[in-house]
């Protein structure tokens, strides 16, 4: 049995788009911006694809079976984030604004974490805490 049209047209599309999205489109390779600083890109992709034919019969020679058809795609690549590696300290930097609730929750991440951090570590140390109160004053 001979392949459709239809499926080589969907396969060489379909396969054009495996070219373009890969693991590295996604999560970026690496970028050392110092001896100790790496930054990492985090991309978001969209895509569409359709296709579609029609069989038909030659107008002068019945007996030949005709095909038209196409297919298309469509892709989308937007940057969201980057991740900073910068020793042991690893922050995630929000890239495209946000849109709704999870968004700001992702985003806020970062911010939290430091939040936390300063706390037990001045809780941990009050001496340094309470020099700093009276430095203010």
């Amino acid at each position: 049995m001979t392949e459709h049209p239809i499926e080589s047209l969907m396969s060489s599309t379909m396969q054009k788009i495996r070219e373009i999205v890969n693991g590295d489109t996604i999560i970026g390779n690496p970028i050392a911006a110092s001896k100790n600083t790496t930054i990492i890109p985090v991309s978001k992709i969209v895509y569409g694809f359709a296709a579609g034919g029609s069989d038909f019969q030659a107008k002068k020679n019945e007996s030949k079976d005709l095909f038209g058809g196409g297919s298309g795609a469509g892709i989308t690549i937007c940057p969201i984030a980057i991740i900073i590696i910068n020793g042991d300290d690893v922050k995630v930097v929000q890239v495209e604004p946000s849109h709704g609730s999870l968004d700001n929750i992702v985003g806020m991440a970062p911010e939290i974490i430091e939040k936390i951090k300063s706390f037990f570590k001045s809780h941990k140390n009050p001496k340094k805490n309470t020099e700093k109160e009276e430095n203010v004053e």
